[in-house]
């Protein structure tokens, strides 16, 4: 079981419960290759991020089983590209191009080459990258 389904099996059995308060918030979810087209898993992380309040989910044009590799895949993120740009660079400036104000991902390399996309875009003070487990626990009630 991946992080993202526990995550969401948890939140949707009231095991883990969500702040009520507004806090407006503009997220995009980038889906990994290997949780997405490798597991067919496109909804789970994305349950959470819609309960939130004030958070308002925005989906890149790809998205899903249609989505973009973040660069990372098969070892890409160690070579140097020979022509054109970037894959990293390319998935990034889609991600900032929904105005949203965080890159959510459930992929420690994927989330590795975002924030070096916003970097190479000089985005990186403007737009942020967590993991679901980190947006999660940020709007949990803690006892």
């Amino acid at each position: 079981m991946h992080h993202s389904e526990l995550i969401s099996k948890l939140v949707s059995e009231g095991k883990i419960n969500l702040r009520s308060e507004d806090k407006k918030s503009k997220i995009t979810f980038h889906d990994s290759c290997y949780l997405g087209r490798y597991n067919n898993i496109y909804n789970e992380p994305r349950l959470p991020l819609k309960k939130l309040n004030g958070v308002e989910l925005v989906e890149m044009d790809r998205n899903k089983d249609k989505g973009f590799c973040c660069g990372a895949g098969g070892g890409r993120m160690f070579l140097e590209e020979t022509e054109g740009t970037r894959i990293n660079i390319n998935r990034t400036e889609e991600a900032v191009r929904t105005e949203a104000d965080t890159i959510a991902s459930a992929c420690p390399f994927c989330m590795t080459m975002m924030s070096d996309g916003l970097k190479s875009l000089e985005k990186s003070d403007q737009v942020f990258v967590k993991d679901i487990a980190e947006i999660v626990l940020e709007n949990t009630i803690t006892n």
